[in-house]
Order: C-alpha cells, then sequence, then structure tokens
C-alpha cells in the first residue's frame, strides 16, 4: 500500500497551503553605507534598508500590462 490513511490525511491538510503560494515580491535595496542599490526579495544583509514599492515582475522589472480589445 503506497499511501496508508494518515498520509492521505496529511495531504488533505496541506494541499490550501500549496495552492496559495506565490513568489515573494522583489524590491530595491539602499545601503546605508555608500548608498548603492540592488534589487533582491529579501535583504541583502545587515546595513540596507528597502528603497521601493513591491514589483511583482522578476528582477525589479514592472508587470507587463496586457490590454485586451475587444472584436467587433
Amino acid at each position: 500500500m503506497p499511501f496508508a490513511p494518515r498520509h492521505w490525511f496529511a495531504l488533505v491538510l496541506l494541499a490550501p497551503l500549496l495552492l496559495q503560494a506565490a513568489p515573494a515580491p522583489w524590491y530595491y535595496w539602499r545601503s546605508l553605507v555608500d548608498g548603492q542599490r540592488a534589487c533582491a526579495q529579501t535583504s541583502p544583509g545587515p546595513g540596507w534598508e528597502r528603497d521601493s514599492a513591491p514589483h511583482e515582475g522578476p528582477g525589479c522589472q514592472p508587470r507587463r500590462k496586457v490590454l485586451v480589445v475587444p472584436m467587433r
């Protein structure tokens, strides 16, 4: 028997968490030492502060806008 009933129970409990997973947003971070900026999902380390609003595209790129033009 590959899956015991307790395995199915655990899978049912974890399924909603897996379905809600999303990539982390990207931010610009500014160095408190020399003012340089870096783009990363998490802080590069001590001495850095967040310097922008979250970007949803990878690498601090703006999200692509999709225009839907109705057909006549």
